[in-house]
């Protein structure tokens, strides 16, 4: 994912913080149970691309220490 997707799982977390603070605020228990839920679902999003950069964080690292590129090949045919 690129920024713009981290920035939209990012306003979907402040929306559900805001909805679940409305919700408490004026004991609308179905409001903040649903700010509640898209807050995690937002959460599990950024998990997600975290675990992904860490991924990509890992082979970056790999390519390095053996001095191979991300455009390197195995033959003339250009397939790894």
């Amino acid at each position: 994912m690129g920024i713009g997707d981290k920035a939209k799982n990012k306003a979907e977390e402040l929306a559900g913080k805001a909805k679940a603070t409305v919700g408490d605020a004026t004991d609308n228990r179905d409001l903040e149970a649903e700010g509640r839920m898209q807050e995690g679902k937002a959460d599990v999003k950024q998990a997600g691309e975290h675990v992904k950069d860490s991924g990509d964080d890992v082979t970056d690292a790999l390519r390095s220490a053996s001095g191979a590129t991300k455009f390197d090949t195995d033959d003339d045919t250009g397939t790894r």
